[in-house]
Order: structure tokens, then sequence, then C-alpha cells
């Protein structure tokens, strides 16, 4: 494949105004003309090679923010909600919707709101007695939404809070009971950790400083729901500080958002960057092994890999989601081109879906996206019992990939043959907004293309698609 041309305007001007230089001084340091610099922060002159040299010489830049970040996802989200059928004109070449997320991105945020703000009133207005019997029924996203978009263009990675919860996991100075060092961690500020059979997994009483943890739950969630309170306690001054820079519209946002930073400083010191980054390295990213090491599930694991984006200390980049039996996205992030769809399931060709026939094994799959992009992708059911019988079991299915040029790295990929391009199954991104003309298992027609209809023929599907 053709190698990417790197349009990054928007960083650029980004890091020429927070170290305070004028584009001549800027150009000078670059090794360019003033022209030139000028033609790159407007994106009508690809970012150079010597300039990226540059870039990591003179101000340590870690180049790779230049490719894969909020521009890449704003033209996925862009293209969605333009896919709309409220928008009856053709939808706009895909190089004047990166003009617009990288020279343009606040516009560009503003505009997927407004979109998002349209959707959630067409819903709201099709249920007569959400839309006539309750007043709160404003265009404003919903908390959930909201949360989830703030980690989306956070890219997954919440520096403070992982610096802080790799410094307390190095505070316990190499202690084999993670668990029972967060429990005396908690009893040095008066809290009293119990383990009880009841059926909520973890529940904290303020006013007797009484934790209770299941023991229904396995260890690894029992573990992980003592460091999310101790994130709540002791780290409370810091995720009160992230979530008034976020300045989230509501405060069931902040509250669910507040539960998310606290869940990322267990996940992080659970599995601690540094030390995390470099076992994950040496076993070429095997989860089961990660898991066993660090006293994680599957799930845990696969979620940290996708957060390891550090400036200057990146792991692969890789995608992560989860879905559940209907194929809804309950959960998604991505450092990849791959984007995830902002509404409804993902591509049914995509092997997460078959993780559920088979359970408790690993699927790998070799897939091409209509943009020509082609991943490892890693899928594997996970079964969340109650711990009693005649509990509901929750089941989800996760995925973990990558792009094929990180193979190397990845032990799921030895043994697959990635020279034949016909060893990559072709998937999308969702039905409404994917460009493939034959796919066997489209359920909705595109709405970007034509539809060819004929009574006199019928094929797998029962129209055509120009």
């Amino acid at each position: 494949m053709a190698t990417q041309k790197i349009y990054a305007g928007a960083k650029l001007r980004e890091l020429r105004t927070r170290i305070g230089l004028t584009q001549k001084d800027f150009a000078a340091k670059l090794g360019v003309s003033l022209p030139y610099l000028n033609q790159m922060e407007n994106n009508n002159r690809p970012v150079s090679t010597s300039v990226v040299v540059a870039l990591a010489r003179e101000f340590g830049l870690d180049v790779t923010e230049l490719s894969i970040g909020d521009s890449e996802r704003l033209v996925s989200d862009l293209k969605e909600a333009l896919s709309d059928p409220v928008f009856t004109a053709d939808m706009p070449p895909i190089a004047d919707l990166r003009l617009a997320a990288s020279n343009a991105p606040t516009f560009a945020r503003a505009f997927i709101q407004l979109h998002q703000s349209y959707r959630q009133t067409h819903e709201r207005l099709a249920s007569l007695d959400e839309a006539l019997g309750r007043e709160d029924a404003r265009t404003r996203p919903s908390p959930w939404e909201e949360v989830r978009d703030f980690f989306h263009y956070c890219d997954n990675y919440i520096d403070s809070v992982d610096r802080v919860a790799e410094h307390f996991s190095n505070s316990l100075e190499g202690a084999v009971d993670v668990r029972a060092a967060a429990v005396a961690t908690l009893q040095k500020v008066g809290v009293k950790v119990e383990f009880t059979n009841d059926d909520r997994v973890r529940s904290y009483d303020p006013r007797n400083k009484v934790l209770r943890i299941s023991n229904r739950s396995v260890t690894e969630t029992q573990t992980f729901q003592i460091l999310l309170q101790v994130a709540l306690i002791r780290q409370n001054a810091l995720l009160e500080a992230t979530l008034d820079l976020a300045r989230f519209q509501t405060s069931e946002a902040r509250g669910i958002a507040k539960i998310g930073l606290a869940n990322y400083f267990a996940g992080a010191a659970l599995m601690p960057y540094t030390q995390f980054l470099t076992a994950a390295n040496e076993c070429r990213h095997d989860v089961e092994l990660l898991a066993g090491q660090f006293g994680a599930s599957i799930e845990q694991v696969a979620h940290r890999l996708s957060t390891l984006q550090r400036p200057g200390s990146k792991g692969i980049p890789f995608f992560f989601v989860r879905v559940d039996q209907a194929g809804t996205i309950t959960k998604r992030h991505s450092a990849t081109r791959l984007q995830f769809a902002r509404f409804g399931g993902a591509c049914p060709l995509w092997n997460v879906h078959r993780a559920f026939e088979l359970p408790a094994q690993f699927l790998r799959q070799l897939a091409e996206t209509p943009d020509g992009a082609r991943y490892v992708s890693l899928a594997r059911d996970i079964s969340k019992p109650a711990g009693r019988y005649g509990a509901p079991v929750r089941r989800f299915a996760i995925a973990l990939g990558c792009e094929v040029e990180h193979a190397g790295s990845l032990v799921y990929a030895d043994g697959m043959d990635l020279s034949r391009a016909d060893a990559f199954e072709p998937i999308g991104i969702s039905c409404r907004i994917c460009e493939r003309k034959t796919c066997h298992q489209r359920s909705v027609p595109p709405l970007e293309r034509k539809l060819l209809v004929d009574t006199d023929t019928r094929d797998v599907l029962p129209y055509g698609v120009d």
C-alpha cells in the first residue's frame, strides 16, 4: 500500500504556540523556509520527513502523534454523521473532511455534537410519552455518550492519572499480593475492608468508612474494585481537578466520568505503565501470560494494552472493543485508523461476533477495511457470572487488534499467511456507511449509494448498489 501523507497543520500550530515561537523562528528550527512552514500549517503541504526528524530532535515530539489522533477520529465521525439521510446532498470528498478535521477541529466537533443532538431529539420524538411527558428531553448529549467521547478524544490515555497510579504501584515495593497491599493502603486512612456474600460487587459506606467487597466476584475483580476505591479516597483531588478541566455539561456525566477515571487508576495501578509495557513487548503481547503475571482478567489486560499511548513511550497502537450478544458496542477505543461507529453495532463479518460460538477460545482474523488498511484481529468471549445458582450470566465478547505492520510483535500472528491478499477478510465499520457493494451480510443499504432494483432478478440481496 502507498504510504499515507501526513497533514498535521493544527498540531504544528499548537506546538509553535505552546513553545512561544514566531513562524520565522519555528521555520528556522525546522530547517525550512517561512512560506513552506506556512503551507504545512495550513495543510497545503504534507509534513516532510526532514520536518518529522527535526520535530523529534529539536522539541522531543513523539512523531506518532502526527499520524494518528484527533484528526482521524474526527474524519470518521464526520463521515458517519454526514451519511445520515437528513443530508440529501452527496457525501463531501474525503479530502474535504480531512481538511475540515485538520484546519477547523473545533468546528468539526461542534458539527458532530449538533448532529448528535438532532439524532437524540428525533429518537425522543419517536416516543410520544417521552416527548410529551418529560421536561428534561433536551438536545444535549446523554451523560453516557458525553463521557464516552471524553475518553475517545483523550486517546483513552489520561497522563496525570496514569502516572499517579504507576507511582502508587511502585510504592508497594514489589508486594506479591497487590490486593492485600491495596487493603493495607485503605486501612492506613481508617477504611475497614470486609468480604461479604452480597450480590453487589462493591459497596462503600462513607459514614462508617467500611468497604464491602463480594466474595462471589473473581479475585481479579475484587482486586480491581479495591484499587478503584483507593482512587476515590486517596486521589479524589486529582480526579476532581481532571473533571474540572473536562467541563461536563451535567452532574450525571461528571459522576460517570469520575467512576471512569477511578477505573482507569485501578487498571493502571494493577498494570503500571513502564513495567506492563516492558512485559507486553517481551511476551509479544500474549494476553493470557500478561493476565497471569499481573493478576488481571483477560478483558482488563486487553483494555490496558489499548491505553499504552504515553508520549515518548508508546506501545503498539491497538483497537479494543467490547460487544454484547446483540452486537451492540458497549466499550470502544482505537489508536489505529480503524474507528468504530458511534451508533449501532459492528460489522457482522468481524470475528468478534463468532467468539460467542466458541467460548474460552481466542479467535484470530486477518481483516481489511474499505480504505485498504489491514489488521490482525483477536477475539474472545468473556462471561461474567454472578457467583450463585440462578443468577443471570452477563456475556460479552472483546476484540483486540492492530495494523498488520505490527504483526511481528504479536504472538497471535504466528503462522498466519500475511502475504496473500485473499487471506484478509473484507470487513466494514457499519452497514449504513460501508461502501462494499457485494457484501452478503449487508443488513441495510449504504446511504451514499443509489440502489438498483430489478423485479426480474433476485441475488443474495434484494437490490443492487450503484
